[in-house]
């Protein structure tokens, strides 16, 4: 399953951006208004949950400076990954896309759709507001 958001606008330069995303503790900012939990694991890890789905536990997997933070599902369960490409836009701006990519059965996969493209949306959006 491959999902991506729109690319949003946001009024940081890439290298805060960056900065701001490989903060993994920074994505409890950006989690939607249904979220029920959210932890920290380590200093690059966390699991958060939304109303009526499960725990879902995230690590920083790689970075490249400036541009690339991928985040990866810290079970097998459900094997997926996160990743947010940061692009400058000029000095004072710079736009992120979230690409969601992971492998389900067809039947987990419908399920499962619709809530992760209204989440890595939600996500997006509220990057704008950093």
């Amino acid at each position: 399953m491959h999902l991506e958001s729109e690319k949003v606008s946001i009024a940081k330069s890439q290298k805060e951006t960056f900065e701001f995303l490989k903060n993994v503790e920074n994505f409890k900012k950006l989690m939607p208004e249904s979220i029920e939990k959210f932890e920290m694991l380590s200093t690059d890890s966390f699991l958060f949950q939304l109303k009526g789905m499960p725990t879902i536990k995230l690590k920083l997997e790689k970075t490249e400076p400036n541009h690339l933070v991928l985040l990866a599902a810290a079970s097998d369960k459900l094997p997926f990954t996160l990743r947010g490409e940061i692009e400058e836009v000029n000095e004072r701006e710079s736009s992120v896309q979230l690409i969601f990519e992971g492998e389900f059965n067809s039947m987990m996969a419908m399920m499962i759709k619709n809530p992760i493209k209204k989440f890595i949306t939600t996500l997006s959006e509220n990057l704008k507001d950093i």
